[in-house]
């Protein structure tokens, strides 16, 4: 069967998801699921990294594969400093991680997890900067779309 084709079960397959799809029901469920232990399991401190320790860390975001065996945790320390320093920790970890997670949940099989450091914040900044330029604003006064916060 190509993997082109729709299954004949009507589900989606890998090449639906990287075409753009939304992810499936089962695959936000398993990523909040992992999201909540993965915060658990940093919130009691069981990693003993130097780069870990003290640090509180902010998991925004874990991303399942449609095949649940891969899930991409996006994360940040709650700082903003030595983000490249925390998340190589944290996938040095991830083998240990992945092993608190299977004994955490009742989830057939744990996914590999790959960390990697969340840009959405300096995105949002980067846009609230971009909104706030005087250029842009006056545009935004003229269109009747000024914020009234400031």
């Amino acid at each position: 069967m190509s993997r082109d084709r729709p299954s004949p079960r009507g589900g989606d397959n890998a090449a639906d998801h990287r075409a753009g799809k939304p992810a499936g029901q089962r695959q936000l469920r398993v990523g909040e699921l992992l999201r909540h232990t993965l915060v658990e399991l940093l919130r009691r401190d069981v990693i003993h990294d130097p780069h870990l320790t003290g640090v509180a860390i902010t998991v925004s975001e874990v991303r399942v594969s449609p095949d649940l065996k891969n899930a991409t945790v996006f994360a940040l320390p709650l700082s903003g400093k030595n983000t490249a320093q925390v998340v190589g920790a944290l996938n040095h970890a991830a083998s240990f991680i992945r092993g608190q997670i299977s004994k955490g949940t009742e989830l057939k099989f744990t996914p590999k997890l790959t960390f990697v450091g969340d840009e959405s914040f300096d995105e949002a900044d980067r846009i609230r900067a971009l909104l706030s330029a005087p250029r842009v604003k006056h545009d935004l006064e003229e269109a009747g779309w000024a914020d009234d916060e400031d």
